[in-house]
Order: C-alpha cells, then sequence, then structure tokens
C-alpha cells in the first residue's frame, strides 16, 4: 500500500497541537485586519483573544483565500517525497479554495503522474470540517487506504450537522449582514438567530429564538433530533466558539448531560480567524454525525 498524507486547510479550525499529533498538515488561508496581512495559523501569529478585542474596538477584518500558487506549493514536497495526499477542502459553499486545489491538483498530475492526489469538498467549515477530518485520521490509522477513505467521506460529509448560535449580532450588522433595523429589533427582543449548512455546503438561517438559555436548549434539541442513533450518539462532538468559552461549556456540559454515549467529553475550539472575521465574537457552534443534510 502507498503511504499516502491527509491534509485540511486552517479552517477546520482544530488546535494547532491536534494537526501535529494526528500528522495532519494543513494550507493557511490569510486575514487582514487594521491594514496587516496574516496568516490564519491557528491563532500563532496572532492570538484569538488579541484577534477579537480588536473586532470588538471596532475593527472589520477581511480574509484571502488559499490560491492555486499556494496549493502547488504545499502539495509539491509531499508529491517529491514519494506520498500520494488526500486533501479534504473547506467548504466551496463558502470560498473559492476548493477550486484552487482542484486547479493545482491538475498542474500537479502533470508533474506526477505516478503519484495519486485526490481532493475532496468537505461542503464543511469551523470545526465541523475538523470531525470530518478526525475520521479520516482514524480511517488512515486503522489502516484505511487513500481511496476507501476518499470513498467513505464523499459518501458521509453530509451526515456532519453544523449548528451554531450567535449571542452578539454587532459584527453581523457592521458587515452588512442584517439591516440596522434587524439588529435593534433583536438586540431589544434578545432574539438569537439559529443557523445550520445546508447541502451546498451554505450557512443558512433556520429559526429565531427569544432568550440566550432558550436558544442552548434549541441547539442541543437540534443535536436530539438529528444525531445518529438519537440520545444513544456514541460519536464524537465538537464545539467552536468566538470568544465566548462560558457559553460554549454551557452547551457542551448540555450535550454530555442529554447523551451519555458520547464519544469521549465534547470537544471545545476557537473559531479561528478567518471564520471569525465573518461572525465575530459570541458564536457558539455545535458539530455531530447525524442524518443526511440532504433534502
Amino acid at each position: 500500500m502507498n503511504p499516502y498524507v491527509l491534509t485540511c486547510c486552517s479552517t477546520a479550525d482544530m488546535p494547532k497541537e491536534y494537526f501535529e499529533r494526528r500528522n495532519i498538515p494543513y494550507v493557511c488561508f490569510h486575514f487582514t485586519i487594521d491594514g496587516v496581512e496574516y496568516p490564519d495559523d491557528l491563532g500563532q501569529s496572532m492570538s484569538f483573544d488579541e484577534f477579537y478585542a480588536r473586532i470588538e474596538a471596532g475593527a472589520m477584518p477581511t480574509t484571502s483565500l488559499v490560491n492555486t500558487e499556494q496549493f502547488l506549493a504545499f502539495f509539491e514536497p509531499l508529491l517529491k517525497d514519494g506520498k500520494d495526499v488526500l486533501h479534504l477542502s473547506f467548504s466551496s459553499g463558502l470560498s473559492g479554495t476548493y477550486a484552487s486545489a482542484v486547479l493545482a491538483r491538475a498542474e500537479l498530475k502533470e508533474r506526477y503522474p505516478e503519484r495519486t492526489i485526490r481532493v475532496i469538498d468537505s461542503l464543511g467549515a469551523s470545526s465541523g470540517y475538523g470531525l470530518m477530518v478526525d475520521r479520516l485520521a482514524d480511517m488512515r490509522d486503522a489502516g484505511a487506504s487513500l481511496e476507501e477513505a476518499a470513498s467513505w467521506i464523499e459518501q458521509h460529509r453530509l451526515n456532519l450537522h453544523h449548528w451554531f448560535f450567535s449571542t452578539d449580532l454587532t459584527h453581523y450588522k457592521r458587515g452588512g449582514r442584517i439591516s440596522p433595523a434587524a439588529f435593534a429589533i433583536g438586540s431589544l427582543l434578545n432574539i438569537y438567530p439559529l443557523m445550520n449548512m445546508d447541502e451546498g455546503g451554505h450557512l443558512t438561517p433556520r429559526f429565531k429564538i427569544n432568550g440566550k438559555k432558550r436558544v442552548m436548549r434549541e441547539i442541543v434539541k437540534q443535536m436530539e433530533l438529528h444525531a445518529e442513533n438519537g440520545l444513544a450518539y456514541d460519536k464524537k462532538c465538537f464545539i467552536s466558539n468566538s470568544a465566548c468559552m462560558e457559553d460554549a461549556k454551557t452547551v457542551a456540559a448540555l450535550v454530555e448531560q442529554t447523551f451519555p454515549k458520547l464519544d469521549g467529553k465534547v470537544m471545545i475550539n476557537s473559531v479561528g480567524t478567518v471564520i471569525g472575521s465573518h461572525t465575530g465574537p459570541g458564536t457558539v457552534a455545535l458539530f455531530f454525525w447525524g442524518d443526511s443534510r440532504k433534502k
């Protein structure tokens, strides 16, 4: 069996130490804040605390995808080393990065026809995307071939659920994602949007919930409704948060109380600088395996 390398993008929002421990190289997006560009390198160039503090102070960061040249530079050393590559990409519904990776693959196949390069659209984001990468790493370590792992994730990527809410709509208003009127009404009435990711990998509003405690209960209720095996769910569950760790811990505790057969504790990560550039602080996202998102 030819050795292969599992790779992903930094927007999988997992800790740097996790990727190092699991031997998963990642390619970095970039963000610009206060006129300076930084790599989305999992909090190394700029801590998450500083990043979200700058947003709260009024900064409006912008992001840039991984382009084809960056993918060529990322993949080629692996191919030169005699490795095949399985790359799980950030959702094409949110970014053009998947298309960039596909273009790089086509060019590299001409240079290295003996090597296998698979590029798969995760249709996922943040630690939900990370949960898919985690499953592929488990399969790789258990002896699954590149083709077996690639086939499995193509068949099951829409079984990964992404549910999230925001308790701070300020950045959504600043970025024009909601109107000033909707922001004023939502803030006055304590209305929190509960959203998920659809089958095309797009973020989609689903419910408007009155009150933080209610939206926390509702996000766990959606897990009850959609998780594989319902309350007997026995796989991993990840949460990511943007500068609202206490809210994330509250949701994690509710999940652990509701699903006693979970595979370990709920893993809580930070929403990274790229996705956080669009959400701002106050977002909690819940990820789990369940029924198909395809309708």
